[in-house]
């Protein structure tokens, strides 16, 4: 995947070197990125020790959002895939004790929804 499915809002793997330096002052002396997408701005980023969503807001892009949710706190996931009238597939993301999911993110192909989905299936068991 390349920079056109990035631009067209589907993720792409992102380097473990890139990520690390752009997070290096939200990890933790132990932790390590083990893998990470890019969807258009934002990141999805899976350590040895959480979940980081990066939600980059504004025109700019300055202002950021970390959103850090331990892997011991995930209650369920779902993945839709998209379908032939609906192009977008959807993860989401339950917290413990949550009613809604606290994370609903879009992509516009399913490909690497699977990946995310066989990342959080080992990482929450």
């Amino acid at each position: 995947m390349g920079l056109l499915d990035g631009l067209l809002g589907n993720a792409s793997t992102v380097s473990k070197e890139e990520v690390n330096k752009e997070l290096s002052d939200l990890l933790t002396v132990e932790e390590s990125v083990d893998v990470a997408f890019r969807l258009v701005r934002d990141l999805i980023v899976f350590t040895n020790r959480r979940l980081i969503l990066v939600d980059k807001q504004g025109m700019t892009g300055k202002k950021t959002e970390y959103h850090s949710i331990p892997y011991k706190s995930i209650s369920h996931f779902s993945v839709e895939s998209a379908g032939h009238f609906d192009l977008d597939a959807e993860l989401k993301i339950w917290i413990s004790g949550a009613e809604l999911p606290a994370v609903s993110k879009q992509f516009r192909k399913d490909k690497s929804i699977y990946d995310i989905q066989k990342l959080l299936a080992k990482v929450c068991t």
